[in-house]
């Protein structure tokens, strides 16, 4: 009988997508149970089949008011704790250096737990981890506790995509979690025209705060609402193009090859998961990596890279990946 372990990733889809390699290597000497977003379930049967999961909308995880304790739903945190201590889980696991995750894993009582302390939350912990370097991408954080479990965890480099039917479409994805990761739309329009004025096919999806938008330009874009729905999407894609966010890195580990505009994030650390996958660095910032909101009026590092600069890469990205 497989020992029992317990995986938190309490946060965004990319994150979830990025701990997909670990997740897979886990499923094959334990039983592994999943402590994520409603929308893992969605993911399960694709991704990681053998995992279960068990959904959880962390209330620290909100864009917004997440700290508004009065609003916490107390009663569902409860009924949580109950069902986690009731697996008895033997191992408990965090590829964050986050004591709220460190602190749960303290309270499902398993019996050893693996983290990476801040703050004191080493107390939390029976083996607490070295971090990897600070500019190491976030799957090296999974690969050290894969270490601590005697897994073979690849590294980014070494994951090769699934095979996929060839396509000629591009998929432009203009939505992200934090509003200061989005590209200006004008410039995602300019890019999508001559895309099409080259005969190439474009598809573009959005977030439904910018359905509107789109609408009133004549554009026919698609509005995923759920990611069962996102996936079907990307399963017709010939490349995906678009700003730092959870679209980008499931169609990565789908095997889209993935172009992506970085602004306040660093794409060391939150690259997509695919060989063929291409950056474009914004304007640099002396506060960059942000975590939630931007320090000045708008963005610059985003907001100030115009379409012009981007197309001589986007072109040149989609002449090698696409059949046209």
């Amino acid at each position: 009988m497989k020992p029992k372990l317990l995986v938190l990733e309490l946060w965004g889809l990319g994150d979830l997508v990025l701990a997909t390699p670990f997740l897979r290597a886990a499923a094959e000497k334990f039983s592994v149970t999943l402590l994520a977003k409603p929308y893992a379930l969605e993911l399960r049967p694709r991704l990681w089949p053998a995992v279960t999961v068990i959904p959880f909308n962390a209330p620290w995880t909100a864009f917004r008011g997440k700290y508004h304790l009065w609003r916490w739903p107390c009663n569902e945190g409860w009924r949580l704790l109950h069902q986690l201590r009731a697996e008895k889980f033997d191992y408990a696991v965090s590829g964050r250096w986050d004591p709220r995750d460190h602190l749960l894993m303290k309270f499902s009582g398993a019996t050893a737990r693996l983290g990476f302390p801040r703050l004191n939350s080493g107390r939390y912990l029976t083996q607490p981890l070295a971090r990897p370097d600070p500019l190491a991408h976030r799957t090296e954080f999974w690969r050290v506790a894969g270490d601590a479990l005697r897994l073979v965890v690849p590294r980014r480099e070494e994951i090769l995509p699934p095979p996929r039917t060839a396509s000629t479409v591009v998929f432009i994805h203009t939505g992200a979690r934090l509003p200061a990761r989005v590209w200006p739309l004008e410039n995602f329009r300019q890019i999508a025209t001559r895309l099409r004025q080259k005969k190439i096919t474009v598809q573009i999806a959005c977030d439904p705060d910018q359905l509107a938008w789109w609408e009133e330009r004549g554009e026919s874009v698609a509005c995923p609402q759920n990611v069962t729905e996102l996936s079907a999407q990307l399963d017709r894609a010939g490349i995906f193009i678009g700003n730092c966010s959870g679209p980008g890195h499931l169609a990565a580990i789908c095997g889209v090859p993935t172009f992506t505009l970085y602004g306040p994030s660093l794409h060391e650390w939150f690259a997509p998961l695919h060989p063929a996958a291409e950056v474009f660095e914004g304007r640099p910032c002396p506060y960059k990596p942000c975590s939630d909101y931007c320090r000045f009026e708008k963005p610059f590092c985003l907001g100030d890279v115009t379409a012009n600069e981007v197309w001589p890469h986007v072109e040149q990205f989609a002449s090698r990946h696409l059949l046209v």
